[in-house]
């Protein structure tokens, strides 16, 4: 320990122990010392949440291929996929899959013994000619076996977990008029004591920030610190605009019922018991990309057509499938209609509507998983997977169960590329005192004696982001959201915390959160309000076209002046960046 800092030195430093980090850790551990620091316990990451599946063209069910994976990959997205990056993940889906079954995952099997797959929004044969069953799956609880398997191989490898330390900040040092990363700075919740890893490659595995809504199927710990943290050293963002919202989270609670659900045939009807996804999607009807259903359960909601006593919601019923198939392959999520809203899915349907749920855009990387400074150049050992990173194979909206297959993917090429960078380099010097900042932050909260609360200000937030930048949007709307987020930055200014203590200070961290997410909401903010059309999950009714000559590029947003000014103009700048197109042309949108 010097000067109350406790240092610790490592070949590569892996922020964050989700799908991505621990299948980084896989491929880094076995040549290289390898560290992975989580705020939480690994297997409380939220990988563990996810449902439904993952997806690649085995063809275990029916004909596939990686090419129609590709192409309902590229259209899912509306066109602002990076070809490149979607062809990647569809030939590396199949290899993805086996990894994990060779490392022992327990997915679900057909009658003659193979990896069994389900249908999926979004997902067809043949470019769009009929739905295809390409997510392979265990139960509805596929995520969590990811989880579990990935953690128990990380475990085999001698992966060197620091649990329960939040990283802040990361350190980087000129080198030859180049900024690089030589550290990650973190606090450790057990005793409040800051650390310092010095690495010679840094990979940022840290997951989303659906916590700036209110209605989101994010746990409480998706803050954004990562994303956060990457935006404060000046480096760019990209497409934050597009913000996935999952149709089928439980009304009033967010809480996610699986597309799976309607892979094995759920319907979602209003009030009447219509099937309204006849009327928008023909051919693919209840499967179709979530952007798009979630649109369709809002208008039939405004236009008149939800069910219950203050008609704000639709149904998802699952009656027709039988008790065999809901407590076999959907066992989850029955039991949470059951306990959250006292309803049986066996007999009755399941009130949903649309939860926040992913983010699409993030830290901008390359399809080595290198993040990058600008359009073009590379951060010299910084790498980024998973959630938190854009490159962009999800473009404006992501499929289901290509999140699960792109940290598999992804993770897997950043550890690899980060081990092969640390092996050619030897550690970058740290600055003087590398955890001054980070100091400065903790004292500077623990210290204070303002009159803001924490809970209110995150709660504002939260129910702003909802009301006024969600599913659909409008330069109005986004307008009062600015508003919201500027009076809320200025009083955050004037926060203070009740527990001064130093060990396990969650009041502590959760006030360094809020600071993340009101940055993170006002890039996305900033950024919708600068997109004049209607792409994917970046809906706008006073622009409701896809503009594709003036659009069909991606979001560069870049922290440029001081962020504590009162205007997001005077401190975020946009940019543009041109997006891989390969064999896909733009066309409209039709299933």
């Amino acid at each position: 320990m010097i000067d109350g800092v406790r240092y610790h030195q490592h070949d590569v430093v892996i922020v964050g122990a989700g799908g991505a980090g621990m299948r980084a850790a896989i491929e880094s551990a076995p040549r290289a010392n390898t560290a992975v620091i989580t705020k939480l316990y690994p297997t409380r990451s939220h990988t563990g949440a996810a449902q439904g599946g993952m997806a690649a063209a085995l063809a275990n069910v029916e004909e596939d291929s990686w090419e129609w994976h590709t192409f309902d990959t590229v259209k899912g997205g509306d066109y602002l996929v990076d070809q490149d990056a979607a062809e990647i993940l569809a030939k590396e889906a199949i290899d993805a899959v086996l990894d994990l079954e060779n490392m022992g995952l327990p997915f679900n099997r057909t009658p003659e013994g193979r990896i069994d797959q389900r249908r999926f929004g979004g997902h067809t044969r043949d470019h769009g000619k009929a739905p295809v069953r390409r997510a392979c799956y265990a139960a509805d609880r596929t995520g969590h076996m990811i989880l579990q398997t990935l953690f128990q191989n990380c475990v085999k490898l001698g992966v060197n977990f620091y649990n329960e330390f939040y990283a802040l900040d990361l350190v980087m040092t000129e080198v030859d008029g180049v900024e690089q990363p030589s550290g990650v700075v973190a606090y450790e919740l057990a005793t409040g004591e800051l650390h310092v890893f010095q690495g010679k490659s840094i990979v940022f595995a840290t997951g989303g920030f659906g916590k700036i809504y209110k209605t989101t199927s994010n746990a409480h710990t998706l803050t954004g610190d990562g994303v956060g943290i990457i935006w404060r050293k000046k480096l760019p963002l990209e497409d934050m605009e597009f913000f996935q919202f999952h149709p089928t989270g439980l009304a009033g609670l967010g809480i996610l019922l699986t597309e799976g659900a309607r892979g094995e045939g759920a319907i979602l009807r209003n009030a009447s018991g219509e099937r309204f996804m006849e009327r928008y999607a023909p051919t693919i009807k209840d499967l179709a990309p979530r952007d798009i259903v979630s649109r369709c359960m809002v208008q039939e909601v405004a236009e008149g057509r939800g069910a219950g006593p203050h008609k704000d919601y639709v149904l998802l019923d699952c009656t027709h499938l039988g008790a065999e198939v809901l407590e076999t392959k959907l066992p989850d999520i029955t039991e949470f209609a059951r306990t959250y809203l006292g309803v049986d899915p066996v007999y009755e349907p399941v009130p949903v509507m649309p939860t926040a749920h992913y983010a699409m855009g993030g830290i901008p990387t390359n399809v080595k998983a290198e993040v990058l400074r600008d359009n073009d150049t590379v951060v010299p050992g910084l790498y980024a997977a998973g959630e938190c990173a854009c490159v962009s194979v999800h473009g404006s909206n992501r499929l289901g169960t290509n999140s699960l297959l792109d940290i598999n993917v992804f993770g897997k090429r950043a550890g690899n590329n980060a081990v092969d960078y640390a092996d050619t380099v030897g550690f970058t010097p740290l600055p003087a005192d590398p955890a001054a900042f980070v100091r400065e932050l903790v004292e500077s909260l623990r210290d204070s004696k303002g009159t803001e609360r924490i809970a209110a200000l995150r709660k504002e937030l939260q129910e702003e982001m909802d009301r006024n930048a969600q599913v659909f949007r409008t330069d109005e709307s986004l307008e009062k959201v600015t508003q919201t987020i500027h009076s809320l930055r200025e009083r955050y200014k004037n926060v203070s915390i009740q527990d001064k203590g130093h060990r396990f200070n969650t009041d502590l961290l959760e006030a360094i959160e809020l600071g993340f997410l009101l940055d993170l909401a006002e890039v996305v903010v900033f950024s919708a309000r600068n997109r004049k059309e209607s792409r994917g999950g970046h809906m706008r009714d006073d622009f409701p076209k896809r503009d594709d000559e003036s659009y069909m590029r991606h979001t560069m947003a870049y922290l440029t002046g001081d962020p504590h000014s009162a205007d997001a103009a005077d401190h975020i700048t946009l940019d543009w960046k041109p997006v891989v197109v390969t064999n896909y042309q733009p066309m409209e949108r039709k299933y």
